[in-house]
């Protein structure tokens, strides 16, 4: 699964999805994906560390990842040495070569552990374990919470859920979880969500298959509340794969005249379909490309737009890791550029008087303040409408969630009213 992240640039997710598919032990699939997270959360500090072990670099992917398995038990999880090493140059069998490379690189961790360690403290890509581009971006945009955002980033995400307020009260899912002595807590400043002590499957929650409840993080669910719907009105969820947010705009508005999700990928539309079937909503589904709204929109203006805008997703790390492997410094600017046309392209489907909420869950200044700042310069009818609120701070636009504030993903918003 790892090889095909840093080999074939597979996210994580779908390397998982289709390998655990084939392994039965629950508990397996728990070590399966400790690993896997562990590794690539940690990557750019045993990439230096296996470097340093090496005289050459492993041209054989397959084999520097399952070396990287067996550095990451040895140093962060607590699998008896002796058999992190041995089932470790097990897994090379296939390669006899293979087999005395990595027990030989384990015992040579384990013999220089300390000095080895030292070093990589002392190595600054290492020490935060980012690659360098991002260390440098983030310190550029955020010189006094860079350390904050590289240690919140390598640290386990905690698991969020939102109460589909249309069915019952927090509190009456929160005494759900405590008769079934899963611990938890409200979040103050949003009204839908708590937030778990410890991560447990969906199918052990209390009415997920009913749908009283879904797994979203904090930050996104504040979508619904700046949206601020009202009873009758026409929503387009733009980019709206894989449905969160549009299923908790109907959740939070049941009486809408129609929510209209647009997502250019099929496959994640089917998401969509399956999130809504679950918690018994309907929507219009629509698979097009929002820059180019002549091909799906039927012409009947919007009274409130959530563009979730494609992005680098660097608010996000904590959930996916492999980010840190898969982006790369020149992929900003295109992402920049095709923010820039959605948005220009949805804002005339807005009628007089509405609102457009935009999104990102990244954290880059590019992506966001200055993309906004952009849009205004170009659109004089849209009035920017500051967001005043207990979580994150206001920019020159909209409002910033920096990763791990309150629990929150790293996420953007602004808001704007068509005047």
């Amino acid at each position: 699964m790892l090889s095909h992240v840093l080999r074939d640039g597979h996210s994580l997710t779908a390397a998982l999805e289709s390998a655990l598919q084939t392994v039965e032990s629950g508990q397996d699939k728990a070590f399966i994906q400790a690993l896997c997270y562990g590794v690539c959360r940690t990557y750019y500090r045993l990439d230096f560390i296996l470097g340093e072990l090496l005289d050459k670099p492993l041209k054989d992917l397959t084999i520097k990842a399952l070396a990287l398995v067996g550095l990451y038990q040895l140093r962060y999880m607590r699998v008896k040495p002796h058999a992190a090493v041995s089932e470790t140059v097990l897994a090379a069998r296939k390669k006899p070569w293979a087999k005395a490379l990595i027990n030989a690189l384990l015992r040579g961790y384990q013999r220089e552990q300390d000095s080895l360690e030292w070093k990589a403290d002392n190595t600054r890509y290492s020490a935060v374990s980012h690659p360098v581009w991002l260390i440098k971006q983030i310190e550029q945009d955020w010189p006094r919470q860079a350390e904050h955002i590289f240690l919140e980033n390598n640290r386990q995400p905690p698991m969020v859920l939102r109460v589909n307020l249309a069915r019952l009260n927090r509190d009456q899912y929160l005494q759900k979880l405590s008769a079934l002595d899963i611990p938890a807590v409200a979040v103050d400043f949003c009204s839908s969500a708590i937030i778990l002590d410890k991560p447990v499957a969906v199918d052990l929650l209390p009415g997920f298959l009913e749908g009283l409840v879904s797994v979203q993080d904090t930050a996104a669910q504040l979508a619904a509340g700046l949206l601020d719907v009202r009873a009758g009105n026409r929503v387009l969820d733009v980019c709206a794969a894989p449905g969160g947010k549009a299923a908790h705009i109907l959740e939070f508005q049941p009486h809408l005249k129609e929510l209209v999700a647009v997502d250019v990928d099929e496959f994640r539309m089917q998401r969509v379909s399956d999130n809504l079937q679950r918690l018994k909503l309907s929507a219009k589904l629509v698979v097009g490309d929002a820059a180019n709204p002549r091909d799906w929109w039927d012409g009947l203006l919007f009274d409130r737009i959530l563009l979730d805008a494609p992005c680098s997703a660097l608010g996000v790390i904590r959930r996916h890791p492999d980010i840190k492997l898969l982006r790369r410094a020149e992929d900003i600017k295109p992402l920049q550029a095709l923010q820039k046309n959605i948005l220009n392209a949805v804002w005339p489907l807005l009628a007089q008087g509405g609102v457009l909420l935009y999104a990102t869950c990244s954290i880059l200044k590019q992506e966001n303040e200055q993309q906004i700042d952009t849009f205004l310069m170009k659109h004089s009818d849209a009035v920017e409408m500051p967001i005043d609120a207990a979580w994150g701070f206001a920019g020159s636009h909209g409002r910033q969630i920096m990763t791990g504030e309150s629990a929150m993903d790293g996420f953007y918003y602004a808001r704007f009213r068509k005047q």
